[in-house]
């Protein structure tokens, strides 16, 4: 008699409608108007970190190349570290209007926050020594809720002269209001600590996937990491 086939684990999307609505209808949680104010002089985290990317020929970015490759990845959110971040959307939702779960994981605690897609860029830029470069990326901001408060930004860049491609993070945050004491502390020791872990690890990924993409002629990310099952775990950014 054959044997029953085991059903597949949904996708975390699903799993978490009831929080994704929820957290649809949250608010950023520090004041857009005032981010000329948030410097490291008046007591922000400005955070910059860059890899380089497999480079390409010069002129526009190749098709099923290095900067295509590193757009896919992001709008997939599949770079974050997996033991450390998970990031749950609902997959046909425009990009720009993303709410995204982000469920933590650090040592036996889970946590759950909102982060909201606040811009998408997609231009040419002209940089200081004249060349130009073709750029493409997203932030996201914390909503209400979020043990910090701020934006990171990933995005790809592409020099139209050299070929040159790297992916870019910068963010500024600091840390927001957290009622429980234990809480409280437990991201004061090692909140830091894993700001820069969820960057550098992020960087080495998604430049392992591009990589992966290239040699394998790949035009989309590993289904392990497009479809990540309800078993899948993390950490927040910023």
């Amino acid at each position: 008699m054959p044997k029953p086939t085991a059903t597949p684990a949904p996708p975390l999307w699903e799993v978490q409608r009831a929080r994704l609505e929820s957290f649809s209808k949250a608010q950023v949680n520090f004041d857009l108007e005032r981010t000329a104010e948030y410097t490291a002089e008046n007591g922000w985290r400005i955070d910059d970190y860059e890899i380089e990317l497999p480079g390409e020929p010069p002129g526009p970015p190749q098709e099923h190349g290095s900067w295509q490759a590193g757009q896919t990845i992001l709008r997939n959110y599949t770079f974050p570290p997996s033991d450390l971040i998970t990031g749950i959307f609902v997959p046909d939702a425009p990009l720009e209007n993303r709410t995204m779960v982000l469920r933590g994981r650090f040592l036996f605690f889970t946590f759950w926050f909102g982060v909201r897609i606040g811009g998408v860029t997609d231009e040419t830029r002209t940089l200081p020594d004249g060349t130009q470069e073709q750029v493409w990326g997203y932030n996201y901001r914390t909503l209400e809720g979020h043990f910090e408060r701020g934006q990171i930004e990933f995005t790809i860049h592409k020099n139209l002269t050299t070929g040159r491609v790297i992916f870019h993070i910068h963010a500024f945050s600091q840390v927001g209001r957290i009622r429980n004491p234990f809480y409280w502390l437990g991201f004061k020791l090692f909140g830091r600590m894993l700001q820069r872990r969820f960057s550098h690890q992020s960087l080495k990924r998604l430049r392992e996937q591009v990589v992966e993409m290239l040699e394998t002629g790949s035009t989309t990310v590993r289904a392990s990491d497009a479809a990540q099952s309800v078993s899948a775990g993390a950490l927040p950014p910023q």
